[in-house]
């Protein structure tokens, strides 16, 4: 079954996420900071990452899809955003934020199960 790596501060999102995506049967790996999600991402080659947009930064989700991007990594990024809520934002993938699907918290897990198969359809069919 396909690997997900998911980067993101808040342990509960974590929880809760990997929890949906275990009892999916996939192989799920967290990191809870951009550098050590950098470094699973590097090392482990997961089939999709999602991305939480503020960690210890109030941008360092979008700095890290940036790097990968930049690294020719084209593993599909789905991005958890409060963000937008919050300051009445709309995001979009750009090659600023390049990223292919943006997800507002808190998301349904049938929600996040949906757009993780959608995304890793198009991807493993390439």
């Amino acid at each position: 079954m396909a690997k997900i790596a998911i980067i993101d501060d808040d342990p509960d999102i974590v929880d809760a996420s990997s929890l949906v995506l275990t009892s999916k049967g996939y192989d799920v790996i967290t990191a809870s900071n951009p550098t050590d999600g950098y470094k699973i991402v590097m090392e482990q080659n997961p089939d999709l990452i999602i991305l939480d947009v503020m960690m210890i930064e109030p941008d360092d989700g979008f700095f890290l899809a940036q790097k990968f991007r930049k690294m020719n990594i084209d593993t599909p990024i789905i991005m958890y955003t409060s963000v937008s809520k919050s300051l009445g934002m709309e995001f979009g993938a750009s090659e600023m934020v390049p990223v292919d699907d943006f997800v507002e918290k808190p998301i349904s897990p049938e929600t996040l199960v949906d757009k993780v198969e959608k995304l890793l359809a198009i991807h493993l069919k390439e």
